[in-house]
């Protein structure tokens, strides 16, 4: 089947083929559906009540308000931060705690100058935005934003309020520009740096294959952004956040080992214990380093090369949840992108679906389904890498 109906030498005329449109327009009218019929349920965004919903957002907006009442440093203090969290949306069993860097606060404080109902809005439509944009800047034309759109993992990150689409359209952006705007590149791989865990490769990547004006860049934003945290919200910020580091993986030792879409999450799934998990972790996290190592070193094409970052990035990290997931859409628009190109195997489409397909059954097995779908990604990456045609001469 053809994936697009002309050339993609038409660029932004091509379109999509008939069986593809209507799937991604099925699944983007099942997303708004859904989240229209939360929202009337009290479910989604404001409980019937008028409070807001409890969903991760709240720790985003409660650090910003401790921050705007100048107690930057109380964020990592998860007991005071839950009294703020309970002002936005009434009593709650539990809590959320602040695992970020002091860099994030910024972010945090600017969300904080809204009420709760409208910082959410403006924060998921706005990283919504970047994330459609860094699909549709792989792609190449307006089928971007279609297909960004359609992919399962979205209502996950829409529903919690988190920042899959932020990581997502950061990553995205960074791998679409390195090759020809390597500063805008490193700029974004500074930014990225809220969430270290997800950058930890991209060093790797740079350092081997040359690319060191990224390299170089991405250290300064990130040194910058560090020292702005410093100088804004005081040291002591800084002094908090290392512990609370911990404390934050003891948090999710206790979690629905379903919810968890590493490695490690799937043998805990699975029954086994801690000491085996982080041990798989570990192998599989050093064979994506190895991999990337390998194969950006190589004369591979680039959309392989960044396939390959965006899925072992996701292998990589012990902590992947499933609105994490939405940084999955960045190796299958390079994958697209290919397959574009020069032409789909005949396997292709299929194991796309099915990566697909396993992000939307989540909700009904509450299983590491996405771990395996990140796996069926890689699998099709490591297809492409090791075809002779893909290989720049």
């Amino acid at each position: 089947m053809a994936t697009y109906e002309i050339s993609p030498a038409h660029g932004a005329g091509a379109k999509l083929a008939r069986p593809v449109e209507l799937i991604c327009f099925g699944l983007i009218v099942t997303n708004v559906v859904y989240l229209a019929a939360s929202y009337v349920q009290g479910t989604w965004l404001v409980a019937p009540d008028g409070t807001g919903v409890v969903a991760d957002f709240v720790t985003l907006w409660a650090a910003g308000k401790l921050v705007l009442a100048g107690h930057a440093a109380a964020v990592y203090d998860w007991p005071t931060l839950r009294i703020v969290e309970q002002s936005a949306v009434g009593h709650f069993n539990g809590y959320l705690g602040w695992p970020y860097p002091p860099t994030f606060l910024f972010v945090a404080t600017a969300l904080a100058l809204f009420s709760y109902g409208s910082a959410f809005v403006i924060w998921m439509f706005g990283t919504f935005a970047a994330y459609l944009a860094a699909i549709r800047a792989i792609i190449g034309d307006r089928a971007g934003y279609f297909l960004a759109a359609a992919f399962p993992a979205v209502i996950a990150n829409f529903m919690v309020g988190q920042n899959g689409f932020l990581s997502a359209g950061l990553i995205g952006g960074a791998l679409a520009c390195m090759e020809r705007r390597p500063i805008y590149a490193g700029t974004l791989l500074g930014l990225l740096t809220y969430k270290p865990h997800l950058g930890l490769l991209f060093p790797i990547a740079l350092i081997v294959s040359g690319h060191w004006r990224v390299f170089v860049t991405a250290g300064v934003v990130a040194a910058l952004l560090a020292v702005a945290s410093w100088a804004t919200f005081g040291s002591d910020t800084w002094q908090a956040f290392f512990p609370s580091v911990g404390r934050a993986l003891v948090y999710e030792s206790s979690a629905d080992w379903g919810k968890l879409q590493s490695a490690a999450g799937l043998v805990r799934a699975l029954g086994g214990g801690e000491t085996s998990a982080w041990t798989v972790q570990l192998v599989v996290s050093l064979m994506a380093a190895g991999a990337i190592a390998v194969l950006w070193r190589s004369r591979a094409a680039y959309d392989v090369k960044a396939a390959a970052l965006g899925t072992a990035v996701l292998l990589a990290t012990p902590h992947l949840l499933t609105y994490d997931l939405v940084v999955l859409a960045v190796p299958l628009a390079f994958l697209f992108r290919l397959g574009r190109a020069d032409g789909f195997r005949s396997y292709e489409l299929t194991g796309m679906g099915l990566a697909c397909l396993l992000i939307l059954i989540f909700p009904f097995v509450q299983a590491p389904v996405g771990f395996v779908a990140v796996g069926v990604v890689a699998t099709l990456v490591a297809c492409r890498a090791l075809a002779p045609r893909n290989i720049v001469t």
